[in-house]
């Protein structure tokens, strides 16, 4: 009796396992050779560590390693973007930097000559990785490329933003600070456009000058320092100013014939260090019956932005600041 029970409870035992055996369900086979336990290869994107560069003084384009070590510049704009930067300079122009640049005149800093006659000697014994130039060495763009890759970073003042921009963006891409730099320039054209609403509404008329050692020049649109017309949108006293880099040359009764509502005055020697003084020349009994004299609208703006440097991060921004201040 005992082994039959026995057997009973084997055979019961023999369905219940062939019954669950057949209920079981094979996994899909995922993987295109049948083994799905494989892992898959996964592309990484390697980082670009170069940067192509091109610029109005050379039809081939230059390849830059990112942050290149040795730096040499010659244009206080870009100096001063690469001071808001955090960015490390070798070697600068140390005769007129401006005041707000006089960190750079420390020895620590290589002295590449002047503005316009650069120490070829000096620069080539540094071996730089890169030099920034502007107008003031344009003509010597081959003689330093020879040297070091040269970039020109002179502002089209035709095109003042747009080229101030394409420059802030480079700079931004070659020393890897694009965040930092998109949040500036998105800054800058928030107070830009604040400054053109309240233009945008005036129908006063503004003139440009340049103070030169008791002579004087004017400036409109599309000039050196057009940018007041263009960009921030004073409307111009004088519409047909020559477009030079130097201005052009005015009378004393040319300003009262024009007789502006504002007047914007950079002195040229107190950028330079020089004795004369713009203020105590334009000052005089004609001048005094223009509009912008008698409404006290005459405006010196700071020639460490406007004449040294210009068309850099910290430089725009305080020129901004200086229109604002003018409104």
């Amino acid at each position: 009796m005992k082994k039959i029970t026995t057997l009973l409870m084997m055979f019961a035992l023999m369905l219940v396992l062939a019954a669950c055996g057949a209920k079981e369900e094979k996994a899909p086979d995922t993987s295109a050779d049948g083994n799905k336990d494989e892992p898959k290869e996964v592309e990484v994107e390697e980082e670009n560590t170069t940067v192509e560069i091109t610029h109005e003084l050379d039809k081939e384009p230059i390849v830059l390693e990112k942050n290149p070590g040795k730096v040499v510049v010659f244009d206080f704009g870009i100096l001063d973007t690469l001071d808001e930067l955090g960015v490390e300079v070798a070697g600068v122009p140390q005769k007129n930097v401006p005041s707000y640049l006089s960190k750079y005149e420390d020895a620590k800093y290589e002295n590449v000559g002047g503005l316009k006659e650069p120490d070829f000697e000096a620069i080539h014994a540094m071996q730089p990785d890169v030099i920034f130039i502007s107008g003031r060495q344009a003509d010597m763009y081959e003689e330093l490329s020879e040297i070091a890759p040269t970039i020109y970073v002179g502002v089209d003042t035709s095109n003042y933003m747009e080229s101030f921009k394409a420059n802030m963006e480079m700079v931004a891409e070659l020393f890897n600070k694009e965040d930092e730099m998109k949040a500036e320039l998105a800054d800058i054209e928030t107070k830009i456009a604040a400054v053109k609403e309240k233009t945008d509404s005036s129908d006063e008329k503004a003139l440009i000058i340049l103070g030169n050692e008791g002579k004087v020049s004017a400036y409109g649109p599309s000039s050196r320092f057009g940018i007041i017309h263009d960009v921030f949108g004073f409307k111009a006293a004088d519409e047909k100013i020559e477009v030079s880099t130097h201005g052009q040359n005015i009378s004393f009764e040319y300003i009262l014939e024009t007789n502006p509502d504002v007047l914007f005055v950079v002195d040229r020697d107190a950028a330079i260090g020089g004795d004369a003084s713009a203020k105590d020349s334009l000052e005089n009994d004609i001048v005094k019956k223009t509009n912008a004299y008698q409404n006290d609208k005459i405006h010196y703006l700071d020639p460490n932005y406007w004449y040294l440097s210009g068309g850099g991060l910290l430089s725009i921004k305080e020129m901004i600041k200086e229109i604002e201040a003018a409104l």
